[in-house]
């Protein structure tokens, strides 16, 4: 069978994980784990979650490697779509929406993705701002706020350190600032608590379902 290594974090969590593909499960990727998976038999690596500020994030050039020794290298979610969309060109699989939005232009600044998370449980403590412009954009068209509204909330929460980004500081500083009256700031509130939205989550299932396929291809069939 191929050996399958996939780094997971607060994107999605491991039970789940484990539901859709059995794996070698890591932590986020950091600076020198792809050398590490490669001397561990890796013939497929997902990476979803990685390292942005508080470790040195993976290389370009360490993917290309791990790549040219036949690795099939497979990115999506967070850390992984942000380097498929700058090395899909180099044979890095890309998957997802937030991917496209890499590729495509659409999105661009690394702290999209970026997120705090217990490092001991790998829960996740704030919101990346993919996930907000997802849950934002639901809510217009659900019309709990209006399009000005989104626009200007998107602005905001874009303007915030990555870390502050969780919704009740959210929508406290859109009052202060105006942009909501506390009474929709609290309906807001409560529309987002009883229809919540998870790009990422999304993402990174649709990354485990394609590796779960390459491995299966990978794989001698049996007679």
């Amino acid at each position: 069978m191929t050996k399958v290594i996939v780094y997971l974090g607060p994107s999605l969590s491991i039970d789940k994980a484990r539901a859709i593909l059995d794996a070698d499960y890591r932590p986020p990727v950091r600076r020198g784990d792809l050398k590490k998976a490669l001397e561990d038999g890796a013939g497929i690596i997902g990476i979803i979650d990685g390292a942005f500020y508080s470790d040195s994030p993976v290389g370009h050039k360490e993917i290309i490697a791990v790549m040219k020794k036949g690795v099939v290298v497979v990115g999506g979610s967070s850390m992984g779509a942000l380097r498929a969309s700058e090395l899909d060109v180099f044979g890095m699989i890309g998957v997802g929406r937030i991917y496209e939005c890499y590729r495509s232009g659409k999105l661009v600044a690394d702290d999209e993705v970026a997120v705090t998370y217990n490092p001991l449980t790998g829960e996740q403590i704030s919101e990346p701002l993919v996930n907000v412009r997802y849950q934002l954009k639901a809510a217009e068209l659900d019309g709990a706020i209006t399009s000005e509204e989104k626009k200007a909330l998107v602005s905001m929460v874009a303007g915030m350190y990555y870390p502050d980004r969780v919704y009740p500081t959210i929508l406290k500083l859109a009052v202060e600032k105006n942009i909501l009256s506390a009474k929709k700031a609290a309906d807001l509130l409560k529309y987002i608590e009883e229809k919540p939205l998870n790009l990422k989550a999304e993402d990174a299932i649709a990354t485990l379902k394609k590796i779960k396929e390459l491995s299966s291809l990978a794989s001698p069939k049996s007679r």
